[in-house]
């Protein structure tokens, strides 16, 4: 039997103070608390992706082996959003380019990697 995705889970240190970053980015807000904070589920997003949070005792080190592409219109506007909301564009100055799609590897507040993408526009 196939499985499908129920939830992107995120580790965090604190839950509750991740949350506001990756609701202003997402445009969703926090939909559920279980246990006494151990985990935050945020409202699903408008394609249906729905991110929650778990609280881990140690902060993050080395490199995601999963991370997030979030689909943008602009990439100069949503860097300047992410860096708004706290969090930070890891390669300062550098857009990576592929056959028509365009990049970027931003962090959040807690070093949780994710890119920023362009997709190709059909001429």
């Amino acid at each position: 039997m196939p499985a499908k995705v129920g939830y992107l889970a995120i580790d965090t240190v604190d839950p509750n103070s991740l949350a506001p970053f990756w609701c202003g980015l997402l445009g969703v807000h926090v939909d559920a608390t279980i246990g006494e904070g151990e985990f935050l589920i945020l409202s699903p997003t408008e394609d249906g992706l729905v991110v929650g949070f778990q609280r881990v005792p140690e902060t993050k080190t080395g490199k995601n082996r999963v991370h997030l592409d979030l689909v943008v219109d602009d990439l100069d506007t949503a860097t300047a959003e992410v860096e708004q909301l706290g969090g930070r564009w890891l390669e300062p100055g550098t857009t990576r380019e592929l056959e028509g799609f365009r990049w970027r590897c931003m962090a959040d507040p807690e070093g949780n990697e994710f890119d920023l993408d362009v997709l190709p526009t059909d001429s």
